[in-house]
């Protein structure tokens, strides 16, 4: 069907026209209010209401703007669970329990308290109205993520708690529909227990398992990303079949899918991408649709239930953010930043407003019914989703810039030195293995401005030229976008040479501090790949890792680390321990460590600054490296740390590690690392006393820890 430019009635019904009326509203709203300063998530709910069918009705709010936004909706809370730090979670799982009633119990009795009393509805609806405002909707999360806050204490707290009070919420929204048609006996109840626990396991637990096998099997992008929508989509019709919002189910599906998809990859981009730039625009404006201003003229009432529960949320949301900030020990930015997350009513919010307005208790005289929740109050929760909406918008952009200026100026007073960042050398030339490599570097950088990632692709003089060509141009275009695709650039490097002689001249044309190679595909070639890496390893300036990738490293479940005595003696040691750091915490999945016992305390420090889930076991039987053949389990990363001949860690069983692999870990992920074995600055005392003083109890954690963030600055 041709546009009909002539037609100018509203609203408009074309689809082509409408899609374009809203792609605009999202262009341009960004732009126009970056300039005031104004959230723009705020300009994207005031422009909805403006084109809606109570504003100007240029669109009406029909099925697809529904389903839209309801995808937008359900992405923020996918996003929520997706970006949070696990060990983090886990960590503070008991203080994110404490705001969820905190949040969930004052707004509930100021809610209930506030309808029966100064509203004067009956008991049931009163506590519905509590109720209502007891959840609340992270609409201002993005604000939170794009500040680059996601990790602090405040904003996981809050995200954890939003599950117990949405949950508890929507529980309570149930009960009362079931007494209000009659149905709460002890069947409802324990159906309902049964329906909502199955469902949690399911989405806990078997949610990993698929995710793990698809990203596995399936390698083209376009599919991985239609496979998270589509778990999306499951959790949240599982919850509903479990008879709780779909909200609980997508951020349980978040959580779910947090270790498989790394926030440094290609797929998280893309994830994040969408859903910023679409799905969540969509929302807001579906929210603005919502809100009609006329009702606010036609009826007091309306206006009543209004400024009681907005002042009612405001109040409440406020007196639980600052219980937890006191509770806990946390500082205002932290207390704006709770309010500012905790704040909007949406989701919830609707949910329960639509549910009560559609039951009907009784009939008037004339036929008309009587609802449990009445039209004064479908209007007035309207006009508290727009205050409360801008309000999160505008705290959580004061709070959260401040949060990150104080955050920022910690890691400046714990790195007063101006360390350069890593220049990552990927020599490839392997199709299949491309990817994977990059994938290495991009989970083992810094989040430096200054980080430099090179592809290399040695042509032998020996080969013929236009076919080498055709294949390292190949190869080095699959890097190049496997870096794009993150948002990181890659320059890519085409050089004839012999293979050691080319690998080392870029090394030392570029500055290269790291070196990601690739294990070599052939079988049972363990010559080969010891003669290539000891000639590298003449070069002992660079940290140089060998991997061995059988599958993506977002499926690796565990990362087993295998250390020889006397590496924390080493100048590198602390170098590469945080990029296994960072490798773990973008992977996800837990750490064993197997080395000496002494190894143990300073694991605890590191640990101290930047937790991660870690187990340590004793282990210097390098004669019989077999016995770990126990400990490795199918989708498992076995990683071991060599040395150079000559350095205090290096033993002479190193020397068989490639017949070994060969042998029996070729089926098998694995990561070889060779650290920099530079002789330590006089200056540099930390690497050669500190760590003796750890082991004896003398030095203070907390100095240990500005130590050590030195060299982790950015993992966070």
């Amino acid at each position: 069907m041709l546009l009909n430019i002539a037609d100018t009635t509203l609203p408009i019904s074309d689809p082509i026209l409408r899609y374009l009326v809203v792609i605009l509203i999202v262009l341009l709203a960004p732009l126009l209010l970056n300039k005031l300063k104004i959230p723009h998530l705020i300009g994207l709910i005031i422009a909805g209401a403006l084109i809606g069918p109570n504003g100007f009705g240029v669109l009406e709010r029909d099925s697809s703007i529904v389903v839209s936004g309801t995808t937008g909706l359900l992405y923020i809370m996918f996003l929520a669970g997706l970006e949070i730090d696990l060990v983090e979670f886990k960590k503070n799982r008991w203080k994110s329990i404490g705001f969820g009633l905190y949040t969930f119990c004052i707004p509930m009795i100021i809610g209930t308290l506030g309808s029966f009393y100064i509203l004067h509805f009956n008991l049931m609806t009163s506590v519905l109205l509590g109720s209502l405002i007891s959840s609340h909707t992270l609409l201002a999360y993005p604000i939170a993520s794009k500040l680059g806050i996601t990790k602090d204490k405040s904003v996981n707290i809050t995200v954890g708690g939003t599950m117990i009070t949405d949950t508890l919420a929507l529980l309570v929204l149930a009960a009362v529909v079931g007494m209000t048609k009659g149905e709460a006996d002890t069947a409802f109840w324990i159906r309902m227990t049964v329906s909502i626990l199955a469902f949690g396991l399911i989405v806990i637990f078997i949610f990993p398992v698929i995710g793990r096998w698809f990203f596995k099997t399936v390698s083209d992008k376009i599919s991985q990303f239609i496979f998270v929508l589509v778990m999306v989509y499951l959790g949240a019709v599982l919850a509903e079949l479990a008879g709780v919002e779909g909200i609980i189910g997508a951020f349980l599906a978040g959580l779910a899918m947090n270790r498989l998809i790394p926030h440094t990859s290609p797929l998280m981009n893309r994830v994040e991408f969408v859903g910023n730039a679409l799905f969540i625009p969509f929302f807001l404006i579906s929210v603005g649709m919502l809100i009609d201003f006329t009702v606010f003229i036609k009826s007091t009432g309306t206006l009543k239930v209004a400024a009681v529960l907005t002042l009612g949320v405001i109040a409440a949301k406020w007196l639980a953010a600052w219980a937890t900030t006191k509770t806990f020990r946390m500082n205002k930015s932290q207390l704006q930043v709770i309010f500012g997350l905790s704040v909007a009513q949406a989701a919830a919010t609707l949910a329960a407003v639509m549910v009560g307005y559609n039951i009907v208790i009784a009939e008037m005289p004339d036929g008309a019914p009587i609802r449990l929740l009445n039209e004064d109050v479908l209007n007035g929760s309207i006009l508290v989703i727009l205050i409360t909406c801008t309000l999160a918008s505008l705290v959580t952009q004061k709070g959260g810039s401040r949060l990150a200026r104080e955050t920022e100026a910690g890691k400046n007073d714990t790195d007063s030195t101006d360390q350069e960042g890593m220049n990552i050398l990927i020599a490839t030339n392997s199709i299949e293995r491309t990817e994977q490599l990059v994938q290495l570097a991009l989970n083992i950088k810094q989040n430096s401005a200054t980080d430099q990632l090179f592809a290399l692709n040695i042509i032998n003089k020996q080969d013929a030229p236009d076919e080498s060509d055709k294949t390292a141009k190949k190869i080095l275009q699959i890097a190049v976008q496997t870096g794009a695709s993150a948002d990181i650039g890659i320059t890519d490097i085409i050089r004839y040479d012999e293979i050691i002689n080319g690998i080392t001249g870029e090394v030392k044309a570029n500055k290269i501090t790291d070196l990601v190679l690739g294990y070599s595909t052939a079988p049972y070639s363990s010559d080969k790949s010891f003669r290539l890496i000891n000639g590298i390893l003449e070069n002992d300036k660079i940290t140089t890792y060998v991997f061995n990738p059988v599958q993506p490293l977002s499926t690796i479940k565990k990362h087993i680390v295998v250390i020889p005595p006397h590496a924390e003696n080493e100048s590198g040691f602390y170098y590469w321990l945080s990029s296994i750091w960072r490798l773990s915490k973008n992977c996800g999945g837990g750490v064993t460590f197997f080395g000496a016992a002494r190894l143990k305390s300073i694991i605890n420090a590191l640990n101290e600054t930047n937790p991660v889930n870690y187990t340590f076991r004793e282990f210097t039987q390098w004669e019989d490296l077999l016995v770990l053949s126990r400990e490795v389990l199918p989708n498992d990363l076995l990683t071991f740390v060599l040395s150079r001949k000559e350095a205090l860690s290096y033993n002479p069983h190193m020397s068989r590690i490639f017949t070994y692999l060969d042998r029996y870990f070729r089926q098998n992920n694995f990561l070889l690392i060779y650290p920099s074995q530079t002789k330590a600055a006089p200056e540099d005392d930390f690497y050669t006393s500190d760590h003796h003083k750890v082991m004896d109890g003398t030095v203070d954690i907390q100095s240990l820890g500005k130590e050590l963030e030195k060299l982790f600055r950015s993992n966070n």
